[in-house]
């Protein structure tokens, strides 16, 4: 029985000898990881327009009539223009009384002199081309406040594709500076990541041009679109 547990424990302590250190088992390769970045120009697919009518009357009930009645002709003169009831939306409805400071030689609150009503929507333009086209049926129709315009590229993350490629060579471009560096050989990629989430639809905002007779002329440019992506490569023969 002794020399069976001898033998057991003689067998036990030469694996311990060869087996390597359990951290040396787990320790990660040896790799290179660099970042690689890219950009790409997209014009805007979508103009978002923000409008809509201000009233002002001496009782609540009269500036709301007032208001009421004033955008329902813009309304209507949307929908008469061919836009779609899905594509513009009540983004702020409003009813305020108006005061009057009192005189220097008068003491006492405010005095109300009146209210003032606002309705304001804001419309999808799916047609960049057509926006200056919406502001005129808007201010045509009565609309009396022109918020701004806000320029939308959709599918953001749909136009980063070709940047992702142009980042990937970006960051194998700089892995083989610092391989050829070190003095090695760049292997195969390990992991590949983007950095965030899928990037959401990008907005620029440009204000209207005043009120005029004619369409203000509206530009809506390009959008600069960035990627980065992580990348670790593994050190070729290591």
């Amino acid at each position: 029985m002794t020399k069976h547990l001898f033998a057991r424990a003689a067998a036990f302590a030469a694996f311990a000898l060869i087996a390597p250190p359990a951290s040396a088992q787990n320790s990660p390769p040896p790799a290179i990881s660099v970042s690689g970045e890219a950009n790409v120009s997209v014009a805007p697919d979508l103009a978002q327009v923000d409008g809509g009518v201000t009233s002002e009357a001496r009782s609540v009930r009269e500036a709301s009539e007032a208001n009421n009645a004033a955008m329902g002709k813009v309304l209507l003169a949307l929908k008469g223009a061919g836009i779609d009831e899905k594509d513009y939306q009540t983004s702020r409805l409003s009813l305020q009384p108006q005061y009057a400071q009192p005189g220097p030689n008068r003491s006492g609150p405010p005095q109300i002199t009146g209210y003032r009503a606002s309705n304001r929507v804001i419309i999808k333009v799916r047609d960049v081309t057509k926006v200056a086209s919406v502001i005129d049926t808007l201010v045509t129709a009565g609309a009396n406040e022109i918020g701004g315009i806000n320029f939308v590229v959709t599918q953001a993350s749909k136009a980063l594709d070709e940047a992702r490629t142009r980042a990937v060579a970006d960051a194998r471009r700089k892995a083989e500076i610092y391989a050829k560096a070190a003095g090695v050989s760049l292997g195969e990629p390990i992991s590949i990541s983007e950095e965030g989430t899928a990037p959401p639809p990008v907005f620029r905002s440009k204000m209207a041009a005043p009120m005029a007779a004619s369409p203000p002329p509206v530009a809506p440019g390009e959008e600069l679109l960035s990627i980065t992506v992580n990348v670790t490569w593994a050190i070729k023969g290591q």
